[in-house]
């Protein structure tokens, strides 16, 4: 009887066992999910071309972009992933592009120098009629004792005439020289035929009487003092004179 009862025990003793470790393991959870992988980072280009231009030339911004969402250049504003525009600064100028996207964001810069033109040459003051008239007009002039126009002076009358009818508002004085040789009352009679005698022939090429008046001079007025032929000739002529 006690045999039996120490069997029954046992048996008891392991089925309590048995269940004891059965309650005491635990079920092992399943492994968590990967966490989703990050957004890409946006990448960004910007160039420019040509890199140099005049002021009043235009160039072109060309940009690429990716992973972006939202895309911005500067004085452009908001623009297509991938693109191209015309732009025409006044100066220098660097232009920004940001790209923005879920992983970020990222720039781009694109510089384009703008050359100044040289600034207008200063303008050169127009010579007034006095000028005009000093730097244009010959003087003519004669043999001695003589007023008749020589044939190598005919060449200064026609130059004159040309000049005289550009300038219809011109008016001028001839006066009338001599050298020094013969007396003061001969050579003012001399002068007067000479000044008289250039009014004739620039009269005769076109040019109108009433722009001219005529003085002499005799011997009174001498250009160059010296005594010789050379001197004697510069003294000799119808010098013409503007007149205001």
């Amino acid at each position: 009887m006690n045999q039996r009862k120490s069997k029954w025990t046992v048996l008891v003793f392991a089925m309590g066992t048995i269940l004891t470790l059965g309650a005491c393991k635990k079920k092992v959870a399943p492994p968590s999910p990967p966490p989703p992988p990050a957004p890409p980072a946006p990448t960004a280009s910007l160039t420019v071309s040509p890199t140099v231009v005049e002021r009043g030339q235009s160039a072109t911004l060309t940009w690429d972009t990716r992973n972006a969402t939202d895309i911005i250049v500067d004085s452009i504003g908001s623009v297509p992933p991938s693109g191209s525009e015309s732009v025409m600064p006044t100066e220098s100028t660097t232009y920004h592009l940001t790209a923005k996207g879920p992983g970020g964001s990222e720039t781009a810069t694109a510089r384009i120098t703008v050359n100044a033109p040289p600034p207008p040459p200063a303008e050169t003051p127009k010579p007034n009629l006095e000028e005009l008239f000093s730097k244009n007009i010959k003087n003519i002039f004669f043999d001695f004792d003589k007023y008749d126009i020589r044939t190598d002076q005919q060449q200064a009358v026609q130059y004159d005439a040309k000049f005289l009818s550009e300038y219809p508002s011109l008016s001028f004085m001839i006066e009338g020289h001599c050298d020094e040789r013969g007396s003061i009352e001969y050579n003012l009679a001399l002068g007067d035929k000479r000044a008289n005698r250039v009014k004739q022939a620039l009269v005769e090429s076109g040019v109108n009487s009433d722009r001219i008046t005529t003085v002499t001079y005799g011997k009174e007025r001498p250009f160059c003092s010296e005594q010789n032929e050379e001197c004697w000739q510069e003294n000799r002529q119808g010098h013409l004179v503007h007149q205001k």
